[in-house]
């Protein structure tokens, strides 16, 4: 079976679970409990798993009861008998959402039948098992949107850093660790090294060169398995990088994030003593971690997506950004189109920069590539894809096209082929003119009429019909909501 074909056959057992109260969401976190048993054999590896907790010993007991009694016992045990410390991880108070014994022995018996020793690649177990975090993160009611990135923005940052071998790469707030697996498979593609090395620098690979921090349970539980699936023993931390942990995530080579959006509960701040402007604005906190924690010898770099309220923010705004600019050569602010994220409407942006040798006076210019004016509105009709990003390539780029990024592109910012590129998108920006703004990033949007005629917004009757969908869709929400309260 192909992956597209798995997926969906994984994602409708989902059905099968409705009647039990089961929640897209919860459906996740339980397959993965049993799916990474059955992967276990797959990807050879059941040694690691206590042998009455193994694939083959749970498909050999034919009573729903026994089954079920079995399975709630390996959650509750198999992290303190198992060995490997990602599965201790994965299983650290797992519990069950099922309430019936007959599903779950569905569940076992239908992902037993399908045929995942026809893929001919098996790191092709990662991908079955992102589309499926893909599918959780757009189900708006699982609430998950809120760990996952768009994966055509995560491949294009990571290009876009070229990412080299023998680097340290960190996502301090990492998700379902999407970033990271990006990194890794780009490095793969570009250089080859799961069969060009061998040896301490392989190792370093699979184990020491990708890392991240999750301050959610759940998601951390995802992003491990998901990395266990790519052939990943990264290091991926269960705590909050705000706190006097994140002073130990440093010195690295290349960082890429998408920080979670809002405020600490109740304003609080961060109870970190290193940073020197102290916010109860989370992204304010994570961007200052952020360029602190790439090292100052050259070269290190980072790409984070950030709402535009960073951009403008006075106060702790307004400083941070001052000392982002000193510190580092933000070289580069991409505006991104709306409702590309799962919370509608949120307006915002990837700065790309670098850290500088000096701790001032590093940024001259930023350039500005604006997709968001006279955007498409991405959505169902129009899905983002990275064929949104072909311009903006080329622009930051200097020239190089979209289909040669990867082969090509070294990672490298030249002022002089920037300007060679004829968009009215792309424009840059002084460091001058950002002072005179009172240190206000929020620049680099076209006026509305200026912008090609050209531009694929769709057809009119289109874009009404979609947006009365949508407003049927809510509507009906509205009615159930109000029959439940009543």
């Amino acid at each position: 079976m192909s992956v597209e074909e798995i997926s969906n056959k994984l994602w409708s057992l989902c059905n099968v679970l409705r009647d039990d109260g089961v929640t897209y969401h919860q459906y996740l976190n339980e397959l993965t409990y049993i799916l990474f048993l059955k992967l276990s054999e797959v990807k050879d590896f059941k040694e690691q798993i206590p042998e009455e907790y193994q694939w083959s010993t749970l498909l050999g007991i034919t009573d729903n009861k026994e089954l079920y009694d079995r399975y709630r016992d390996l959650l509750a045990n198999i992290s303190t008998k198992a060995d490997n410390p990602t599965i201790t991880e994965i299983y650290t108070n797992a519990s069950t959402t099922l309430r019936k014994p007959v599903n779950l022995k569905t569940l076992v018996t239908q992902i037993d039948l399908i045929d995942w020793y026809n893929e001919k690649d098996r790191d092709a177990m990662g991908d079955i098992y992102e589309d499926l975090l893909e599918r959780n993160a757009n189900e708006k009611k699982s609430g998950a949107g809120q760990y996952f990135t768009p994966r055509p923005l995560i491949n294009v940052m990571v290009e876009l850093m070229a990412p080299k071998l023998g680097e340290r790469w960190n996502d301090p707030a990492c998700g379902t660790f999407g970033f990271m697996i990006s990194v890794d498979q780009y490095l793969d593609e570009r250089y080859e090294y799961k069969y060009s090395l061998d040896g301490k620098a392989r190792a370093f690979q699979e184990k020491e060169a990708l890392s991240g921090v999750e301050l959610v349970q759940d998601a951390h539980r995802l992003a491990l398995m998901n990395a266990k699936l790519h052939g990943l023993d990264s290091s991926i931390y269960l705590g909050d990088t705000l706190t006097e942990y994140g002073k130990n995530l440093k010195n690295f080579d290349g960082v890429l994030a998408n920080p979670p959006f809002g405020t600490k509960k109740g304003g609080e701040k961060p109870t970190r003593d290193d940073l020197t402007f102290l916010s109860s604005n989370k992204q304010l906190n994570f961007l200052q971690h952020i360029y602190r924690s790439l090292h100052k010898k050259g070269n290190a770099r980072a790409a984070v997506v950030l709402p535009d309220n960073v951009l403008f923010e006075d106060g702790d705004g307004q400083k941070i950004r001052k000392d982002l600019m000193d510190k580092c050569n933000l070289h580069t602010i991409l505006r991104l189109p709306t409702g590309i994220f799962y919370a509608a409407g949120v307006k915002t942006n990837v700065l790309f920069f670098t850290r500088g040798k000096t701790e001032t006076d590093n940024t001259k210019n930023i350039w500005y590539y604006d997709m968001r004016t006279n955007a498409p509105s991405y959505g169902k009709r129009t899905p983002f894809t990275r064929a949104a990003f072909i311009d903006f390539i080329k622009a930051y780029t200097g020239g190089i096209t979209e289909d040669k990024v990867l082969q090509e592109y070294d990672g490298s910012i030249d002022e002089e082929k920037r300007k060679t590129v004829k968009d009215e998108r792309w424009q840059c920006i002084s460091r001058e003119e950002i002072k005179q703004k009172n240190d206000s990033l929020d620049l680099g949007l076209i006026a509305d009429d200026s912008v090609s005629k050209s531009t694929d917004l769709g057809e009119p009757i289109d874009i009404a019909k979609e947006a009365l969908t949508e407003l049927d869709a809510i509507t009906k929400a509205l009615n159930k909501m109000i029959k439940e309260l009543n």
